[in-house]
């Protein structure tokens, strides 16, 4: 390599509402450093761009638009679900990255993402042994799932956690006001295939015992259906109405999911949803009370307006960090939150290996469930209440969140087309 080396920063799987606090301290940290990193080309839509060679000039963005990105949700490159396979199974992809990092004086790889992200990450750092090409890569901790081992929490679970503990709330104040003549059951579908930390942050809206949600449905608990109903009934007749709140990862003891919708997506995951109309069904068929059901969907993931900011503030510092290990010679890693203390709640950045990282799933800990399944502990609660905590509200305009739209100028491309 000639010159200042350039980096890549790309973003990964489903977005947050905070990911672009990430980017944002990647490309700040960059620019502080701007004797040793050259460029920050980001890629469009994920690794899709480096393959395709459709690379964004973040130098071409103002500072102003940079700040702006920590207050944006969403991935503002774009992101994509595409899992680069080995590279005895896909060799022709590998090369081609090697070409577009050496067509462009790419040194630094940030990847910005889940476990699948980071198996990706980690397989370039291979790469660059393998082919000889020196390339540092550093992968970025993002999931709402929160399910990153050797991390004290993933950057977009805190504000989603957020979210849906306050939506629940809000939700049951409006179902205890009707239930007398109308609704009797409320339930609130969200994310978390095979754990349950989404479903269990909902918990954190109960201040007493009497209080929603009432039951909580959890990946990691095999859904038991004559207790869940009895605990739906016994509830209505003691309080007048039943707030509950679903992972959509919820299943039977023999594994299946209760709302299997068919099919895969790019990564192989079951594709799932409805877990929220299956149980409402369940209950009208079978104790015959009114209800009504939603699934937060992406909106729990992208209420950047009611953002944690423990959980900003980790984001951003998260990939800060990932420029800050690079220049340092650390290879393969991952920058990580590390718990000193509940309360107050104290944290610091440590780092572990991203062969140990990749693909390896962080369920809820039994101590976090609560006996009888429907609830969680108050371990759990000394958890998750750190996480939720603050407020990073964005900048107001004509009564909307005002968000950065960047100009997303590509460099010139210096190789011939790939088709993925």
């Amino acid at each position: 390599m000639t010159g200042k080396v350039n980096a890549f920063y790309a973003q990964s799987g489903g977005v947050t509402a905070v990911i672009n606090a990430s980017a944002c301290g990647v490309i700040q940290t960059a620019r502080e450093n701007k004797d040793r990193i050259g460029k920050v080309l980001a890629g469009r839509n994920g690794i899709l761009g480096a393959l395709t060679e459709e690379l964004i000039d973040t130098s071409r963005e103002s500072a102003r638009a940079i700040e702006g990105l920590r207050s944006t949700p969403s991935g503002a490159f774009g992101s994509c679900r595409y899992k680069l396979k080995s590279i005895e199974e896909n060799e022709r992809e590998y090369h081609r990255l090697i070409e577009v990092f050496k067509a462009h004086n790419i040194g630094y790889f940030f990847y910005n993402g889940g476990g699948d992200s980071q198996d990706t990450a980690n397989k370039v750092s291979q790469l660059g042994r393998t082919l000889g090409y020196p390339i540092t890569c550093i992968g970025i901790p993002k999931t709402v799932d929160n399910d990153l081992p050797y991390t004290d929490a993933c950057p977009g679970f805190g504000s989603v956690a957020k979210y849906v503990a306050v939506s629940t709330r809000e939700a049951a104040l409006d179902v205890a006001s009707m239930c007398e003549t109308s609704t009797k059951v409320f339930i609130l579908e969200v994310m978390g295939r095979h754990a349950g930390w989404i479903a269990a942050a909902a918990g954190l809206a109960q201040e007493h015992p009497e209080d929603a949600p009432h039951i909580i449905l959890l990946p990691e608990v095999p859904f038991r259906k004559t207790a869940f109903l009895k605990k739906v009934k016994d509830t209505v007749r003691a309080h007048g109405y039943c707030v509950i709140v679903v992972s959509e990862g919820a299943k039977y003891r023999d594994g299946t999911f209760l709302a299997d919708a068919g099919g895969k997506d790019a990564f192989g995951h079951t594709q799932l949803g409805g877990v929220a109309p299956t149980i409402a069904q369940m209950v009208k068929d079978n104790l015959g009370y009114k209800y009504h059901w939603a699934v937060a969907d992406y909106l729990q993931r992208a209420a950047r307006h009611v953002a944690s900011k423990t959980d900003v503030d980790q984001a951003y510092a998260l990939g800060a960090a990932a420029v800050k290990f690079a220049l340092a010679g650390k290879n393969a890693v991952m920058p990580t939150i590390v718990r000193k203390s509940d309360k107050p709640y104290r944290w610091s950045i440590g780092e572990a290996k991203l062969s140990r990282v990749a693909n390896v799933e962080k369920t809820l800990p039994k101590s976090y469930i609560s006996k009888d399944g429907f609830g969680i502990t108050a371990a759990a609660r000394r958890y998750l209440e750190p996480l939720i905590a603050g407020e990073d509200y964005p900048k107001y305009k004509n009564g909307l969140p005002q968000y950065v739209q960047l100009k997303k100028v590509l460099v010139k491309k210096k190789l011939p087309e790939f088709k993925v």
